[in-house]
């Protein structure tokens, strides 16, 4: 779910925070992509003519390796260094969250087998994608497809969204790309949204900036992390009848949620029960992620013969389509480890109230990219 309503409170209230960008204008730039909220997008989105994901003959699923060998190599085409981030152990503030999924996903499969015998074919497909989830096989798919294609990825101890967020903040990477807006409540300086299908469905990269989200509102860090978990985030619930507007009035007012819980009419606005916004906070200030300096990315020359191998004798793909594929891969592979002019220089956060030291995006890491040893966050200023 991310944060409800964010993107809503900085149109409205920073629209300026957001630029709006093709993919061409990121030549040289290194991202940490979400995996899993790609895959969940690819499962989604590339499907046959008959609305069915794409499998092999014994039925296996297909669709997420599909997206991530052909999205990689468009992006990779136009001189970007993607990396992705993969999910790890969801926090125990989660589970309310995962079990709320969990019963919408059993609920649509019920909703998927009425439709299916009734034969109608617009809720059969509204229901087959609400029943989508990103099994640990997808991820183990993706991730050997991106060995052989030369992409790095890393392994998160816990939300990919956090260590993505942490990257850039650190200026491992120039920015974070996920569809969860909970990327920017981690931290994260930059954010891009669409990144992975703005192309295919014929939509801008939106660019958003969090110092000036921050500088619109007003806010500092944490008073943004409070209002993300006003309007309502993935870890704890939050306070029904409060919409965007009046959450943004609130923080404003109050400077925090303990000054809101003292002066907000609790008949009105009732609190909920063991209300853990606290330890949704400390996550948020503070989540299990790798010490970026530890994490070293590299993008190589693709293994030609065993992509074919992978993808065409185990999956069924087109020889020929791949070929080419990979033919394009290796042949912007040098252009894309090019760096951009800017990428020599160091870049500072135009905002104090950003918990960012940005370094050169360039800078060398020391260590290597599968496990290093997982780290609580960055210590606070």
């Amino acid at each position: 779910m991310g944060i409800h309503g964010l993107i809503k409170v900085i149109g409205d209230h920073s629209p300026n925070a957001i630029r709006h960008n093709e993919i061409k204008n990121y030549f040289g730039r290194k991202v940490a992509i979400d995996a899993s909220m790609s895959i969940y997008q690819f499962l989604i989105a590339v499907r046959q003519q008959d609305g069915q994901q794409l499998t092999t003959e014994s039925g296996e699923t297909t669709s997420h390796l599909m997206g991530i060998f052909y999205r990689t190599i468009r992006m990779v085409e136009h001189g970007l260094k993607p990396c992705y981030v993969f999910d790890g152990k969801p926090p125990t503030l989660k589970s309310g969250e995962l079990a709320k999924r969990l019963s919408r996903r059993k609920e649509a499969n019920v909703n998927l087998e009425e439709a299916q015998e009734l034969g109608d074919a617009a809720d059969i497909d509204k229901f087959l994608r609400r029943t989508v989830k990103v099994t640990p096989e997808h991820n183990s798919e993706c991730k050997k497809l991106l060995s052989l294609m030369g992409i790095p990825y890393v392994e998160a101890p816990c939300e990919a969204e956090a260590q993505c967020a942490v990257m850039a903040r650190d200026g491992k990477v120039y920015a974070a790309a996920s569809e969860d807006m909970d990327t920017l409540t981690f931290s994260s300086p930059i954010l891009l949204r669409h990144l992975t299908f703005s192309e295919a469905r014929k939509l801008p990269i939106d660019e958003i900036h969090l110092s000036k989200v921050l500088g619109s509102l007003d806010f500092t860090m944490n008073q943004f992390i409070d209002l993300c978990i006003l309007l309502g985030c993935d870890y704890c619930d939050s306070i029904k009848g409060i919409g965007p507007h009046r959450a943004v009035e609130l923080i404003k007012k109050h400077k925090s949620i303990e000054g809101i819980i003292k002066n907000l009419d609790a008949k009105k606005y009732p609190i909920p029960e063991d209300w853990k916004f606290e330890e949704a906070r400390e996550l948020f200030l503070n989540p299990e992620v790798l010490d970026p300096k530890e994490i070293e990315l590299k993008w190589k020359e693709p293994d030609i013969e065993g992509t074919v191998e992978y993808l065409v004798r185990e999956k069924g793909f087109s020889e020929d389509r791949v070929r080419k594929g990979i033919d394009k891969l290796e042949k912007n592979f040098k252009i894309a480890t090019q760096g951009r002019l800017d990428s020599f220089f160091t870049t500072l956060p135009s905002d104090p109230k950003v918990p960012s030291k940005r370094k050169n995006e360039g800078e060398k890491a020391k260590s290597t990219v599968s496990r290093p040893k997982a780290k609580r966050g960055r210590p606070r200023k």
